[in-house]
C-alpha cells in the first residue's frame, strides 16, 4: 500500500501538488476561523446551585437550605461527588457528574429536582442554577467611574443599560457586578413611633408589601364580554409611598410616614470595587462554555463601542481593558508565527549548508507548515480549540515534522546524483521511487516510536488530563501529518525539481571538511568502546541524581502581562475597610513602574463564581507585556 502510495504521487506530482496546494489554502482559512481559548477546558463536569439567603447566618444557611438542597438532588443519576458551602447569607451545592455525561441533561434532571422543593425552603428563597460558563470564566474585565455621577447612579446606568448591553453578545454567559449602590426605596423603621402607636413591626412589613408589586385582578364577564381588570393601586413615588395607611382608627389614619422614614437609599451590599484606587464599578464578563474566547472579546469590544457616546454624555469614564486574556492569545500566536518562521529558516540554511542545494531545502521545508496546517484541521474538525496546550504541541513538533522530507529529500538527492554516473541511467520517476522506499521502512518506525511517546498523556484523568490532552493529540497530529507528507507531497516535489535539476557530483563544502574530522572521531570510538561506555554511562547516572533535584510544577510559568493579587482580612471585616486598605495597596502597586491599571473588589456578585464575604479582595493588575525583569520586580 505504501509503495502504491509514493508511486502514484510521484506519477501523478501535479495531482498532489495541486491537493498540497488546496489543503494549505483550506488549513488558513480554518486558522481565521478557529476557535481561540487561553486554555481548554479542564473544569469538571458540573452544575452549581447558588441560593441566596438573606440575614441568615452560616449556621441556618446550612440547616435551612444546604441540607435540604442536598437530599433532594443526592438521587440524580450520574452523580459522582457532591458538595456545599455555607456562609452568611449564601448556599452553594456543587454537583459534579461524571466527564462523559452530557451537561445539559445534568442541568435539565437538576432543574426539575429544583422545582420539587420550593415547599421546603424558607418564603422567598429560590435556588438558581449559574449560567453555563468556560472553565477560563472571566473574557474581560470592566471598569467604571466618574468623578460627576454618584456610586448610586453609576450603578443604575449598569444595571439598566451597561449589563443587558453586555448580555446580548454571542458568547456571553453572564455579567457578574461588583461595586457601586443598588437603588431602592426603603422604609426606615423608627421604634420608639411604633411603640407610641402600638404597633408591631409586622403591621409595617404587611402595609409595605401592600402597597407595592402589581397584582393581577382578574376579569368580569357578562353575557357577551370579558373585561379585564387591571389595578393601579402600585405607589409610584416617595410621597405616595409615606401616605400608605398602616392602621386606620375611628379617629386617625396611621401612615408609613407616621412611623418610618420612607426614602430612597443604597441596599445593603455584598460587593464593592474601587478602580486604579478610586470607587466604581467593576464588571467581570463570564464566557459561555465552548464558546471563542477571542472571537467573544472582540464582540465585546465592538459592542462597547456602541456605549461609549452614552457613557461620555453621562460623564462616565470606561476602563475596558483591566483584565483581557485575549491579549494572551494574541501573543501566543505571534510567538508561534515567529517560531514557524525561524524554524523555516533553520531547515532551510542547515539544508543547503549540508545539501549545497536551494531546491531541496525548499522540498523539505515545505513540510512544516504543510504538517502543522494539516493538524489544525483535524483538530478543528473534531471541535478542539486552539488554546496555549494545542500551540505548545504544535511548538514541540516543530523540529520534527522536518525530519521525514529531510531524509527522504537527502537520500533522492543522492540516488539522483549516483545514477547520472552511472553508465546506464535509469528513468528519474524510477530512481525517485526506489530512493524514497529504501527509508520508508525507517521513517514510518520512527515516527510511530516519537508518536508513542506522548500516548500516556491520552491517558491521564481529572483535570491533568483535561488539560494536557490538546497537547498530546495536537503533537501526533503533527507527527502523523508530516508522514502522510513525506509519503506523497514529497517524492511528488522530489520528482518535479531535482529530476532534471543540476546535481553536482561533489560533496557540499560543509561535508567535505567534516568527513575526515568525523571518521577520526569514530575510528577513536571503535578504538575504546570501554571509555565510551564508561563516559555515556556516568553521564545518565549524572542526569538520573540531578532528576529528584529539580523543581515541578503542573503548567510552566506563563507571562500573561496579568497579575491576581489576592487579600483577606479577618473574617467580619467591613466593605468599607477593605476598601481603605485596598486603596493602599493599589496606590503602592500603581507606583511600579509598568503597571496600566490596578482594580480591586471586594467581596461577591450576584450568582458569582467566587464566593467570598466582605473580608476577601482581589486585585486584577494589568501591566501588558513587559520585559522578563521587569515582569518579575511587579
Amino acid at each position: 500500500m505504501i509503495a502504491s502510495i509514493v508511486r502514484f504521487s510521484i506519477r501523478r506530482s501535479g495531482v498532489v501538488i495541486a491537493l498540497a496546494i488546496a489543503v494549505m489554502i483550506y488549513g488558513l482559512y480554518s486558522l481565521t476561523h478557529a476557535s481561540l481559548d487561553v486554555f481548554p477546558e479542564f473544569s469538571p463536569t458540573q452544575v452549581v446551585i447558588q441560593t441566596e439567603a438573606p440575614g441568615l447566618s452560616a449556621e441556618l444557611v446550612e440547616t435551612l437550605v444546604s441540607q435540604p438542597l442536598e437530599n433532594t438532588i443526592a438521587g440524580v443519576p450520574g452523580i459522582q461527588f457532591l458538595r456545599s458551602q455555607s456562609i452568611p447569607g449564601l448556599s452553594v451545592v456543587t454537583v459534579i457528574f461524571s466527564d462523559r455525561s452530557d451537561i445539559y441533561r445534568n442541568r435539565q434532571l437538576v432543574a426539575e429536582r429544583l422545582n420539587t422543593l420550593t415547599s421546603q425552603l424558607p418564603q422567598s428563597i429560590v435556588p438558581t442554577i449559574t449560567p453555563l460558563a468556560s472553565s477560563a470564566s472571566t473574557v474581560l474585565g470592566i471598569g467604571l467611574t466618574s468623578d460627576k455621577r454618584s456610586l448610586m447612579e453609576l450603578r443604575s446606568i449598569v444595571d439598566r443599560v451597561v449589563r443587558p448591553h453586555l448580555l446580548s453578545v454571542a458568547g456571553v454567559a453572564d455579567v457578574n457586578v461588583f461595586g457601586g449602590e443598588v437603588r431602592q426605596w426603603q422604609v426606615q423603621v423608627q421604634p420608639e413611633k411604633l411603640i407610641l402607636h402600638g404597633l408591631a413591626l409586622e403591621h409595617v412589613i404587611a402595609a409595605a408589601r401592600k402597597a407595592t408589586g402589581v397584582r393581577g385582578a382578574g376579569f368580569i364577564e357578562n353575557t357577551n364580554q370579558r373585561v379585564i381588570v387591571t389595578t393601579e393601586g402600585q405607589a409610584l413615588s416617595r410621597e405616595q409611598l409615606s401616605q400608605i395607611v398602616v392602621r386606620e382608627t375611628a379617629t386617625q389614619s396611621i401612615t408609613l410616614s407616621d412611623v418610618a422614614i420612607v426614602t430612597l437609599a443604597a441596599a445593603p451590599s455584598i460587593g464593592a470595587a474601587a478602580i486604579n484606587a478610586k470607587p466604581g464599578v467593576f464588571l467581570a464578563i463570564q464566557g459561555q462554555l465552548g464558546a471563542n474566547t477571542h472571537a467573544t472579546t472582540l464582540a465585546l469590544e465592538k459592542s462597547i463601542q456602541d456605549l461609549e457616546p452614552l457613557l461620555a454624555r453621562e460623564q462616565i469614564k470606561m476602563n475596558a481593558r483591566m483584565f483581557r486574556p485575549a491579549n494572551f492569545i494574541e501573543t501566543a500566536i505571534k510567538n508561534l508565527q515567529s517560531d514557524l518562521l525561524i524554524g523555516l529558516t533553520l531547515v532551510v540554511i542547515v539544508l543547503f549548508l549540508f545539501l549545497f542545494n536551494v531546491r531541496t531545502a525548499f522540498i523539505s521545508s515545505t513540510a512544516i507548515p504543510l504538517s502543522l496546517i494539516s493538524a489544525i484541521i483535524v483538530l478543528g474538525y473534531f471541535g478542539i480549540s486552539l488554546n496555549i496546550m494545542v500551540l505548545g504541541g504544535l511548538a514541540i513538533a516543530l523540529g520534527e515534522v522536518v525530519d521525514d522530507a529531510i531524509i527522504d529529500t537527502e537520500n533522492i538527492f543522492r540516488r539522483l546524483r549516483e545514477n547520472r554516473l552511472a553508465t546506464t541511467p535509469r528513468a528519474a520517476w524510477d530512481v525517485v521511487f526506489q530512493a524514497s522506499m529504501e527509508v520508508r521502512s525507517s521513517v514510518i518506525y520512527a515516527t510511530f516510536i516519537v508518536a508513542l511517546v506522548f500516548v500516556p498523556l491520552l491517558t491521564l484523568g481529572g483535570v491533568a488530563g483535561k488539560l494536557f490532552l490538546p497537547l498530546g493529540i495536537a503533537y501526533i497530529l503533527a507527527i502523523l501529518a508530516s508522514l502522510a507528507t513525506a509519503l506523497t507531497v514529497t517524492p511528488a516535489l522530489a520528482y518535479l525539481l531535482l529530476s532534471k535539476a543540476k546535481l553536482s557530483a561533489a560533496d557540499p563544502p560543509l561535508i567535505a571538511w567534516l568527513k575526515p574530522r568525523y571518521m577520526h572521531v569514530l575510528d577513536w570510538i571503535e578504538r575504546h568502546p570501554l571509555s565510551t561506555t564508561t563516559v555515556a554511562a556516568t553521564l545518565l547516572t549524572i542526569g538520573i541524581a540531578i532528576l529528584p533535584l529539580l523543581k515541578g510544577e503542573f503548567i510552566p510559568a506563563l507571562k500573561e502581562g496579568h497579575y491576581i493579587i489576592h487579600m483577606s482580612a479577618i473574617p467580619g471585616t467591613s466593605e468599607r475597610e477593605s476598601l481603605r486598605i485596598g486603596k493602599k495597596v493599589a496606590q503602592a502597586i500603581g507606583s511600579i513602574k509598568g503597571v496600566q491599571s490596578v482594580s480591586q473588589w471586594v467581596g461577591r456578585a450576584a450568582n458569582g463564581p467566587d464566593t467570598f464575604g466582605s473580608h476577601y479582595s482581589e486585585f486584577e493588575v494589568e501591566i501588558g507585556s513587559l520585559p522578563g525583569s521587569e515582569q518579575k520586580r511587579v
